[in-house]
């Protein structure tokens, strides 16, 4: 249940961020939510296997579970952001939703501070 927490933790910042976003845009939140939120949580979710099995990787099937931290600002953090902003963005593009440069930009910083923010404030406390 502990090593869930972190999932958790970023399924919430990057529905939090798609709301921002369309209330941001005065964009109804809860009825397009969805539409919205789709690509960049199947993004989260490439993020996260890629960094468990980056982490399988690097340590070995038998180190993974003792090596894995979901709280890690690398490689979890990055591959994390990385996947949810590029997944994200390629979904968007091919379902015929907006990547304009300027929104990736917003995109990568404001979802670069919701999932690597948190991260690297457990690593300042640690």
């Amino acid at each position: 249940m502990k090593k869930l927490v972190p999932l958790v933790v970023d399924a919430l910042l990057v529905i939090l961020f798609c709301a921002i976003g369309r209330r941001s845009h005065d964009e109804a939140v809860l009825t397009g939510l969805l539409r919205t939120l789709w690509p960049f949580a199947i993004g989260l979710a490439i993020g996260w296997a890629v960094a468990v099995a980056a982490a399988s990787r690097m340590f070995g099937d038998a180190g993974r579970d003792a090596r894995f931290h979901g709280t890690a600002l690398w490689p979890t953090g990055i591959l994390v952001w990385l996947g949810t902003l590029c997944g994200g963005m390629l979904l968007r593009a091919v379902s015929g939703q907006g990547t304009a440069l300027s929104f990736v930009i917003v995109a990568a910083v404001v979802l670069a501070l919701f999932l690597l923010g948190w991260r690297a404030a457990i690593t300042a406390l640690k």
